[in-house]
């Protein structure tokens, strides 16, 4: 688990599942902000690995830290900005779902 970085919960998760079609405005933004939050874990991880796979030495424990710190904020704020975009189709998604296809009911 990464310190700093939430994690999403299943109370975020069953907050950002509308219960109906259009999602209120404090339901929305409550999807919004878990989206962020799981672009952020996501970037997270990516900044983690790009670090650990170019580092040939050790480094201390507290450059470590300090690195880890630094890349949960860099992600957080990237997620914030707009990031790789995915908060912003995990949000419409959750808070606009497609409507029916006729055609999926016939195949089903």
């Amino acid at each position: 688990m990464t310190p700093g970085v939430p994690i999403l919960n299943s109370t975020m998760i069953a907050a950002s599942t509308p219960a109906t079609p259009q999602a209120k405005p404090d339901e929305s933004a409550k999807v919004r902000d878990a989206a962020q939050q799981f672009e952020a874990l996501l970037l997270s991880q990516i900044l983690r690995s790009v670090r650990e796979s170019s580092q040939e030495e050790k480094s201390d424990q507290s450059g470590a830290c300090a690195a880890d710190f630094a890349e949960q904020q860099f992600a957080r704020v990237l997620a914030q900005q707009g990031g790789l975009g995915l908060a912003s189709l995990i949000s419409s998604g959750l808070t606009h779902p497609p409507p029916a296809h006729e055609g999926a009911a016939r195949h089903e």
